[in-house]
């Protein structure tokens, strides 16, 4: 069996080698998935050293959001990496890039005409990733999110939210997608300096102007209303000079009742967006629950509704807990975690860019994924960056996991020293409860997965001794 697979050209080897390690990667994501399903499972009681912070109804409820959301990643997961693997042994990649190739010489573009070729075939691949991944996403939105509370999407705004959003994609996509491989083209020998450069510049550009420009067209964003909250907000930032010029509320609550907070922004130009889902005593998920009484068969209907459909009440954080959880989004700024993060995704942009140019020439690449006669440069930026760096990519993923956790016990470290420790403990503790997270973690599938520490960890941290 060996000496078959050694005699075996370049090309199938390399095929065969990308297909085991995403089965085995498959096989290891599956069997972390299964021990902390277990835990769900098994998990019946709340632990002793959670009898203070969770009752247990939130418990159990907690408990089986999580079951039914392990349950569908199995699935969906099983069916991602089926259908990627039955893509790879039928041949749809090439025979895409035919279909694309086809449809560009119907309007005169013939195979000179890489860059049309390519920005067809993208499409297609994406209208084509689209299809496949709705039924999963409208299972996921209205029987699982909707089951336990949180969706707030009726049919009609969903499909509306995806054909903007896919349309949004498309206008961002292609343009950048067309610029890149020109200056691929063009870049000569250091090609991938110039392609590393237009893409840090295209990140920036849109993380300038997503919170402007592009998130508007999906929610609506309005500025805080003044009063004490957005005064001490305003403090807040002041006592730390974060440059804020603005703080926003983001009318989450139309979709999900999941909540949030973020700010944007370069140099002296900082926002601050507050989901209002997070504010107590903003959210109009909190409102709901108080409608004028109707008629006794209203009153029958809302009751009925209500058990079948359930919904967190009282949800969000008061003002100091909010001003809290700010406290930790603005340690991660001042502690210079954004501009870090940023600069380890760059130099892993540059190194993947060199990389890319090392072995763009290598025509068994191609070939091992059934491009024999050509080798175009949008199937070489796919092969090489989805494919043959896909061990690459899941070390740099563990390792930023690792270090995001690092940075979320800083930042937690931060707000305690700015005095608003026992407000982020009980602020932890509600936005916990309000998205039903499950507390308890089996040890490997946390290491592996959790970018934030488990809620125990953190809290014990907020109450232990002060480090530096």
């Amino acid at each position: 069996m060996l000496q078959e697979i050694l005699a075996l050209p370049v090309e199938d080897k390399i095929f065969y080698a990308v297909l085991v390690f995403s089965w085995t990667v498959y096989v290891w994501e599956a069997y972390l998935a299964y021990r902390q399903r277990k835990i769900y499972r098994t998990t019946m009681h709340v632990p002793t050293e959670l009898g203070k912070i969770m009752d247990s109804e939130t418990f159990e409820k907690s408990r089986l959001y999580q079951l039914d959301k392990s349950n569908f990643g199995f699935w969906s997961g099983l069916y991602s990496e089926a259908e990627g693997t039955l893509i790879l042994l039928l041949g749809g990649i090439p025979f895409l890039w035919k279909v694309s190739g086809n449809l560009t010489a119907r309007f005169g573009f013939g195979p000179e005409y890489e860059i049309s070729h390519s920005l067809v075939f993208l499409m297609l691949a994406t209208l084509f990733s689209a299809f496949t991944g709705l039924p999963w996403s409208l299972y996921n939105t209205f029987v699982i999110e909707e089951k336990h509370g949180f969706n707030q999407q009726t049919l009609g705004f969903f499909l509306k939210d995806a054909l903007k959003k896919f349309a949004v994609t498309q206008c961002i996509l292609l343009p950048v997608t067309s610029l890149l491989l020109y200056i691929i083209k063009i870049g000569g020998d250091y090609f991938f300096i110039y392609a590393w450069l237009f893409t840090l510049i295209v990140s920036l550009i849109l993380v300038t102007i997503y919170a402007d420009y592009i998130a508007p067209l999906f929610d609506k964003f309005t500025p805080l209303p003044d009063g004490e909250l957005k005064s001490e907000i305003e403090s807040m930032a002041k006592s730390i000079y974060f440059p804020l010029t603005k703080v926003y509320v983001v009318e989450g609550s139309k979709r999900s009742s999941h909540s949030n907070a973020y700010f944007y922004g370069f140099f002296k130009n900082k926002r601050i967006v507050l989901f209002d889902t997070l504010l107590e005593d903003y959210s109009p998920l909190n409102k709901s629950e108080e409608k004028e009484p109707g008629t006794g068969e209203e009153n029958e209907t809302v009751a009925n509704e209500s058990k079948s459909k359930p919904k967190n009440k009282k949800q969000g954080c008061s003002n100091p807990e909010v001003l809290a959880v700010l406290g930790h989004e603005l340690g991660h700024w001042k502690l210079g975690h954004t501009v870090k993060n940023i600069v380890i995704s760059q130099m892993n942009s540059f190194l993947c860019f060199f990389l890319f140019a090392v072995l763009i020439g290598r025509k068994e690449l191609f070939m091992a994924f059934g491009f024999h006669d050509i080798q175009p440069t949008l199937i070489g930026l796919m092969i090489i960056f989805q494919f043959i760096f896909s061990p690459y990519n899941e070390l740099l993923s563990f390792c930023l996991t690792v270090l995001s956790r690092r940075f979320e016990f800083q930042a937690d470290a931060f707000a305690r020293n700015m005095g608003r420790s026992s407000e982020l403990y009980s602020a932890l503790i509600k936005l916990n409860k309000d998205n039903l997270g499950f507390p308890v973690a089996d040890w490997l599938f946390s290491m592996w997965h959790y970018s934030h520490p488990p809620l125990l960890e953190r809290l014990r941290a907020l109450t232990g001794p002060k480090q530096d």
